[in-house]
């Protein structure tokens, strides 16, 4: 078993080395100059007056120096790294200098991992549930109803589902607002009925999106389980059905579903902050489509890290419990 984790724990750390790395280096072989960008942006806004050259230098020179790009490619992506795995420091941001990014990412983070974690909670359990009752009871007609309904949903994108939620409920049935009142600050009772209320059509999206595969997924795994020699064993043995289908079907399916939520979180979380965006919900995707219409490296950088942090750590943590989930892996 300590074997077996410390492989996973290895792994986790290379993804989050490679991802990093990756993050680091694409923005920075892309043709816009954030610093260029900035000082263009302070010269328009002084109006008529321009700054002298040694003045542009000098700012030049500062910003170089206070957003990491003071240096050779390779000195500066060592400096990034130690920043980021020694102080989770990813600097001040470019468009709300000089407050610093690591602020603005742990006041999103609880919002986006409240909405991904209850949502894809939610999406896997009902899912796997209704799945498990379509493949079982395969041959009633509210069984296929239900996969019919896993069917339809499975191909539908996330922002297609999110648009279709947004004119039903905020302009034809206006149950919903789309304009997101959450400020950061103290948590009090009405704040959190604001937050409940503004992450309900975001999180509705995120389940409708998942809810397909986990229901085809498991129908296709409690169908075949069914026809197995020891489920019918159980039923000559006058097991109840109730019985044979959780303690039979249910624990010999449960396994491949659970590599198929590790493989599905990623797709998930781009899902999430894609919702984000679409619904203005003030998690880490607002945070990033402000940076990136801002030109804020620093930020961008931010989010991209933490998102991959939050998918490798959930792909680990489940990676991890399934010893639990079957026994034979701890001998493996």
């Amino acid at each position: 078993m300590a074997q077996y984790v410390a492989e996973r724990v290895g792994l986790y750390l290379l993804v989050l080395f490679i991802g990093i790395t990756i993050t680091f280096f694409l923005p920075r072989w892309m043709p816009s100059d954030p610093i260029e960008n900035y000082i263009a942006q302070i010269q328009t806004q002084a109006g008529g007056q321009s700054l002298s050259p040694e003045a542009i230098e000098e700012l030049r020179h500062s910003l170089a120096k206070l957003y990491g790009f003071e240096g050779s490619l390779f000195s500066q992506y060592l400096s990034y790294l130690k920043r980021v795995f020694l102080g989770f420091d990813f600097g001040p941001s470019l468009s709300s200098f000089p407050r610093p990014v690591s602020e603005f990412i742990l006041e999103a983070l609880p919002y986006t991992v409240g909405l991904l974690g209850t949502s894809t909670l939610i999406t896997w359990i009902l899912g796997n549930l209704i799945g498990l009752v379509a493949g079982f009871f395969h041959n009633n007609r509210a069984a296929t109803a239900l996969e019919v309904i896993g069917v339809v949903l499975y191909p539908i994108p996330y922002y297609i589902l999110a648009i279709v939620l947004m004119l039903l409920f905020a302009y034809i049935w206006p149950v919903f607002s789309l304009s997101t009142t959450i400020r950061p600050g103290h948590l009090t009772l009405e704040k959190a009925g604001r937050i409940i209320q503004s992450s309900i059509l975001p999180g509705l999206t995120i389940v409708l999106g998942g809810f397909g595969w986990n229901v085809l997924g498991m129908k296709v795994l409690a169908y075949s389980t069914t026809e197995e020699a020891f489920v019918s064993y159980a039923r000559l043995k006058g097991v109840r059905p109730r019985t044979i289908m959780f303690s039979y079907v249910f624990r010999n399916t449960i396994l491949p579903q659970v590599t198929a939520l590790a493989l599905q979180i990623g797709n998930i979380f781009s899902g999430a902050l894609l919702t984000e965006m679409l619904f203005g919900y003030p998690g880490l995707g607002l945070l990033m489509r402000t940076a990136i219409g801002n030109g804020d490296f620093n930020m961008l950088y931010g989010t991209l890290t933490m998102s991959i942090i939050a998918v490798a750590t959930a792909a680990l943590v489940i990676e991890i419990s399934y010893p639990l989930f079957d026994p034979r892996i701890r001998y493996g």
